[in-house]
Formats: C-alpha cells, structure tokens, sequence
C-alpha cells in the first residue's frame, strides 16, 4: 500500500487515505444569503465520488459581514445550516468524510467575487456592500479601510464562531477547520502588519494569538471531544517583519493543548507580495510547523502528480496532501493516483466501474 492510501484516524474518525479537498471559493450563492445552492451540491459531490478521503466546503461566513464576498456561502443561521446537510448526506454517501472551513475575512470583506464582474477591491454600500472589520484600522492594499474592532466586537466573533460549529456539526459535518490564514481575520490578528493594536489583542505573540487560540478552546468545549477541529495557517506573509514559520509553529503547539489536531499549512495572502511559485512550494512550511511544533500537518499548493503526493506523505514531510486546483481539473484525481502508483481500491464508484484502468 502506498503512503499516500493509507487510512489516517483524528480522534474518532477514520479517513480512508491522505489526499483531501482544500477549502476552493465558489462565489456561488448568487440571492446573496449564505445559503448554500444545488452548485454546491453538484460541485462537492463531485469531489466525494472522485475517492478523496475529506471534502471540505469552501470559506464558509460565521456570520454576514465575515463574508469575503456577497456571493459566499455561510452558516450563521439555521436556514444555512439546514441547506448544508443534503449536501453532506451525499459527500456521506460516496465514502468520504466532509469538512467546513468557518471563516471571518476580517478588513478582506465586503470585496468584488472573483469572477462574474469587471470591478475589484470593495463593494460599496450602494451595491450591498458593508464595512469591514479587522485588528486594526489598516487597509489591505486596494481595499476600503476598515473599523477596528472593540473588545466587545472580539467576544462576539468568538461566540460567532461557536454558533457555526455547532451548526456544522447538526448539519452532519464531520470535521472542522479554522481559516487563519491567507489574511483573514485570524491571521490578520497573528500578524504584526495588519495587527497594530495596544491592548491584550495586539503586541507579543501571546497577545496576538489570544483570539485564535479562545476560539479553538471555545469550539472544542461546545463540540465536545470527538470532532475533529483543525487550523488553516499561512505559514508566511513573505515580507520581512511579518508573520513567519517559526510563529506559526509555535502558535500551533498552542493550539494543539487548546484542542485543535491537524494543521494545513499555506502561506501568504496578508499584504502584497512576491510568492517564488513552484511545484510543492509550500511542502517545506508543512515540513517545518510538523517537526518543530510535532504536530500533523497538511501540505497544499501546486501539488499535482501521485508520486509527488506519494513522495511528500511516504518521507514524513507532511501526513496529508490536500488538493484544490488539480481537483477542480479532474475531480477524480485520487483515482487515477490510486492507478499510477499500482493500488487497487474498493471504492470506486459502482456507476463508474467500467472507466477502470486495465
């Protein structure tokens, strides 16, 4: 058996081998609800019968103004919550596990979908845009400046957060994830360029940590000790004084006492910056945060042939492959590596038998 298809089990669940779907934007929720439609449906769907052991929904707002787009989906109410679950019964069904990643795209919000519309940056009030939130009052490059946050304003995206995952997990998710990363809200408070705050939110590492670290402490007391609950981290802001992998290692191992137990590590997305893409690019931040912090890790970005997936898993640098792009190419990416590294699977899909490889 290669690495690659070995099973892997979080606290209670087992998934059924190491290549999982990344969280991908759809910008689909086109009556602007949050309420997930029949695209995700078909979309995520897809994704489960391709043999991925872990689908894991798109950002998903915990509440309106966390959304990056009008067009998000997101789980801050039971209309929501109820949309999701045929979509999980049916990931449920094709063998896989499903995930949602419960986002707040902090001073990142209230923007331009990335596709359907010519204009970019911040959508004005007059087109039912909103004002952003963040740490501080500090603009992300080409967007509106945002409001920073009262204290009070801090409890209450805690208490947002637990809302959604506890919905999450009425609606059937098996998973959970934390985006704190890419410059949303979370990794703008990690970040000393975003987060210029003087208070217990802003300063030493500890301090900048602390939201991130209530939440996943609050989730794990709310959905008790079975749920598995990981974090997304960019690993870097690429620029010089920023956030970095050795913070994010360190926040990680605070966060793994706090109750979270899996780590998917990218990187960048805070402030503009020069990324040297190449294939595998963010496998040695996975690498890293994994052995300084001794922690499970994800890696993800430009990962796209089996035995570079097989390679990364078989030699310890990360225990999970993730895929977005590759998937959204050929959502039955996994069987076809299954195929290309000599593995026999019994779970293709019945309707697809007859595409076997001989």
């Amino acid at each position: 058996m290669a690495a690659l298809f070995e099973p892997l089990t979080v606290r209670n669940l087992t998934l059924r081998n190491r290549i999982w779907v990344a969280p991908m934007c759809q910008y689909s929720v086109f009556k602007k609800d949050g309420v997930p439609t029949t695209w995700h449906l078909v979309h995520l769907g897809s994704l489960a019968t391709g043999g991925s052991a872990l689908v894991i929904s798109e950002a998903t707002a915990v509440s309106a103004d966390g959304r990056i787009s009008p067009r998000d989906t997101g789980i801050w109410n039971d209309e929501q919550r109820d949309a999701w679950k045929p979509v999980v019964d049916f990931i449920h069904s094709q063998g896989a596990a499903a995930g949602i990643q419960l986002a707040h795209a902090g001073r990142k919000a209230s923007t331009y979908p990335a596709w359907g519309y010519e204009q970019h940056g911040t959508v004005p009030a007059a087109e039912g845009g909103w004002v952003a939130v963040a740490p501080s009052a500090v603009a992300f490059p080409g967007y509106d400046k945002p409001r920073a946050l009262e204290v009070s304003d801090i409890d209450a995206i805690v208490d947002s957060f637990v809302a959604a995952a506890v919905r999450s997990v009425a609606a059937g998710f098996d998973v959970l994830e934390i985006h704190a990363a890419h410059g949303y809200l979370m990794h703008q408070f990690l970040s000393p360029l975003s987060n210029e705050r003087v208070d217990e939110h802003g300063g030493s590492l500890e301090n900048r940590a602390r939201i991130l670290l209530r939440t996943v402490g609050a989730i794990r007391e709310a959905v008790g000790d079975d749920v598995p609950l990981l974090v997304r981290f960019s690993a870097t802001d690429w620029t010089d004084g920023g956030w970095d992998e050795a913070q994010t290692s360190t926040v990680a191992g605070w966060a793994r006492a706090a109750g979270a137990d899996l780590f998917d590590i990218s990187s960048g997305g805070n402030v503009t910056a020069k990324i040297p893409l190449r294939p595998g690019y963010q496998v040695p931040f996975a690498e890293y945060v994994r052995t300084n912090a001794d922690v499970p890790t994800s890696a993800v970005g430009l990962i796209t042939d089996p035995h570079q997936a097989e390679d990364i898993v078989a030699s310890g640098k990360a225990d999970v492959v993730m895929l977005a792009r590759e998937l959204l190419r050929d959502p039955h990416w996994p069987l076809r590596a299954a195929h290309e590294l000599g593995v026999e699977l019994d779970y293709w899909p019945g309707q697809y038998l007859r595409a076997k490889w001989d």
